[in-house]
């Protein structure tokens, strides 16, 4: 008599990573190992999707977040791989970095994160990675996150132990005490970076006022006559979509405001202007003085975003180190400076870990260089305005100094009497000089030099 056998049943799901995740995993890949800009490629992900706000709001922070933590959990994944973690597969490392992030910093359940997270290494990664994947997350919840981290009290290297601690590279925590000098002060700039900034609008004079932002609902600023801060999408505002305002940070700003405020003449130069924050606020300003004003890119595509802004202003598209070219001359030329944008770390969460001491070695050379070219084209008794989003030594303090050694026909304005009279604590040797966990806003540095007639 034959036995009739069912035939086994396959057993396999295909994996079903929620869309939200999905997105979020895509992006961190992108930004990771393709050098993708996460403020760029994030907002034009949303727009183009049809994720309801809280999808939205999870997408951000699961890009942002752990973009901006992922070395505190590397450390901890590196003590439960059975294998180097520099030698991991990549989707490997982007994927359980996205997991932990959801156990460790966000009010999700645990078992939450970990089968969201498989799913979407299944999805990305493949099932023989995927178990790899849920091994190691469930393995680090077999501890509190109390635990895990309790061990850095044992590390008495501070660089070290806020490097772990607050997820930044050892070189920016060095950086960081050459400037404060004072450990307390470090570990408090470093924790503010880790805090998302809300978006910052800004009224261009002759468009709109800080009162039409007001009206919004928006907040005033604590320092800029002309910033408010706002709590939704920028982009769902009328004044923003028509061009008649802007979203730019408080420090910007005051960098913009208070460079104008030394400024005459009539001929005005933004000479690296994109994206074109503050060439929109100079040109708005420069029309109200009747100033002719002039803006520079050297990338043709963020030079057509300047041309957005500058409401018929002059564009050019060239290398600010060959000014000379256009056989001009201006009365105030401000160079808002290709710099590290260690300033700006709590916006863009990716920069920490993308720059490098090499890259600060060529920056600087390329700033002394957009310097030679701008004091070359600036006439008698005109002002050079130089700024970075960067706090670093090499990049301001040392910078002003080299312009002040060798070109004596420069000399250095004394910027404080210019400053709003609410804001405390922010020069240095004459420059304006910001700190987010002192002002609120990103880390921006301003020295503004005259050439004597």
């Amino acid at each position: 008599m034959l036995t009739l056998v069912e035939p086994r049943r396959n057993t396999f799901k295909s994996p079903k990573p929620d869309a939200p995740r999905l997105l979020a995993f895509d992006l961190i890949t992108e930004v990771n190992r393709n050098e993708g800009y996460s403020n760029l490629l994030l907002p034009q992900a949303l727009t183009s999707s049809t994720f309801e706000e809280r999808d939205r709001n999870l997408v951000t922070e699961l890009v942002y977040g752990t973009l901006r933590m992922q070395g505190k959990h590397d450390w901890i994944l590196a003590q439960i791989s059975d294998r180097p973690w520099s030698e991991v597969d990549p989707g490997i490392i982007d994927v359980a970095r996205l997991g932990v992030h959801q156990i460790h910093e966000m009010r999700i359940p645990d078992h939450a994160a970990v089968s969201a997270t498989v799913e979407v290494a299944r999805k990305r990664v493949g099932e023989s990675k995927a178990s790899f994947v849920n091994a190691l997350l469930r393995s680090v919840l077999r501890r509190s996150i109390d635990d895990w981290f309790a061990p850095l009290a044992d590390i008495k290297d501070p660089v070290v132990r806020m490097s772990i601690q607050y997820s930044h590279p050892e070189w920016i925590i060095s950086a960081y005490y050459d400037l404060l000098k004072d450990w307390d002060q470090v570990e408090a700039a470093l924790a503010i970076n880790n805090i998302p900034a809300r978006p910052t609008l800004v009224a261009w004079p002759g468009y709109s006022t800080q009162d039409d932002l007001i009206a919004l609902g928006a907040e005033p600023t604590s320092y800029s006559q002309l910033g408010a801060r706002w709590k939704g999408n920028p982009g769902s505002l009328e004044l923003i979509r028509h061009r008649l305002a802007g979203v730019q940070d408080e420090g910007s700003q005051l960098v913009a405001t208070v460079f104008a405020s030394v400024a005459s003449g009539s001929t005005w130069l933004d000479l690296c202007a994109g994206p074109g924050g503050k060439a929109a606020l100079l040109s708005s300003i420069a029309t109200q003085r009747g100033v002719s004003f002039t803006a520079n890119e050297i990338s043709t595509p963020r030079a057509e975003l300047v041309k957005r802004v500058v409401h018929g202003a002059r564009v050019w598209t060239s290398d600010g180190r060959e000014l000379a070219t256009h056989k001009e001359s201006f009365d105030a030329i401000l160079i808002d400076a290709p710099c590290t944008g260690l300033g700006a770390l709590r916006r863009r969460p990716e920069v920490r870990w993308r720059r490098t001491l090499m890259d600060l070695r060529e920056l600087t050379q390329l700033q002394r260089e957009l310097v030679k070219s701008a004091i070359g084209s600036l006439n008698d008794g005109g002002v050079l305005g130089y700024a970075t989003c960067s706090p670093h030594l090499a990049e301001t303090t040392v910078q002003v100094n080299d312009i002040l050694k060798h070109y004596p026909q420069m000399e250095l304005i004394d910027l404080a009497p210019y400053l709003p009279d609410t804001l405390v604590d922010a020069t240095r040797d004459c420059a304006m000089a910001l700190w987010t966990h002192r002002h609120g806003t990103d880390a921006m540095y301003l020295a503004v030099l005259r050439k004597k007639s």
